[in-house]
């Protein structure tokens, strides 16, 4: 944990908005579970962002362009998510309080060996070739019982268009070691020890790469359990120094 003095106070005078961005194929809802507990405690709103398949990225940036009209924002966000907000942030310092990132896939444009960008790739084609029910089928037999819940009502929704959305995650080039360096605003990450997908690795060089930052780590029992303590531990971060 660390302490930014004024940054984040106990009452919601300084930041409008606690911006949440869902992470490749999940949605609003799992991005609502995972900060609005923490949100509502420390009396802040939360904007969980509704990914649109037909473009993710530039759905979440126009998300948080929308939030920051109205004063500064904290952003959050999971996965794909994480990775635009730190780069939102990164191109915005005035406008972002700090970030939330949480399960960190990957640094740099080579997504060659990353495992999140393979995922996404391989499951696009799945679903063109099987069709989302088969897919769906298979899922429930090979993933926790939680997290095949939470992708199953996510995947319905974004159908039929949920194979562009993945494929576009999987072309994503993700934060390089530059713009991790030059994020000025501080920043909370949070990853998984055993989450194969998003390794604890990467969470540990994001958190060396970013100039103020903060390393919680969880499991993904944990998080199967409760996904707010992702927000809890997060927020956890900003506490104002007096």
């Amino acid at each position: 944990m660390f302490a930014i003095p004024s940054t984040l106070p106990d009452t919601p005078g300084r930041a409008q908005a606690i911006v949440a961005l869902p992470g490749t194929g999940s949605d609003a809802d799992f991005a609502r579970r995972a900060f609005e507990p923490a949100c509502t405690a420390r009396g802040f709103e939360l904007i969980a962002v509704r990914p649109d398949p037909r473009g993710v990225v530039a759905g979440y940036r126009a998300a948080l362009d929308a939030a920051a009209a109205s004063g500064p924002i904290l952003v959050t966000g999971i996965s794909l998510g994480a990775a635009v907000a730190v780069e939102w942030a990164a191109e915005h310092p005035r406008a972002a309080i700090g970030v939330v990132a949480a399960l960190p896939a990957w640094t740099g444009p080579d997504t060659a060996q990353c495992p999140a960008a393979l995922s996404a790739a391989y499951t696009a084609r799945q679903l063109r070739e099987r069709g989302l029910e088969e897919v769906v089928t298979q899922l429930r037999s090979s993933s926790p019982p939680w997290l095949a819940r939470a992708l199953t009502q996510s995947w319905r929704a974004q159908w039929p268009d949920l194979p562009d959305a993945l494929e576009e995650a999987a072309d994503y080039k993700w934060p390089g070691v530059e713009l991790l360096g030059s994020v000025r605003v501080p920043v909370a990450v949070v990853g998984a020890v055993d989450d194969p997908v998003h390794p604890i690795s990467i969470a540990e060089q994001w958190a060396a790469l970013l100039p103020h930052s903060a390393l919680h780590r969880i499991t993904l029992d944990e998080l199967g359990a409760d996904p707010g303590v992702i927000g809890r531990l997060g927020l956890e971060s900003f506490h104002e120094s007096r």
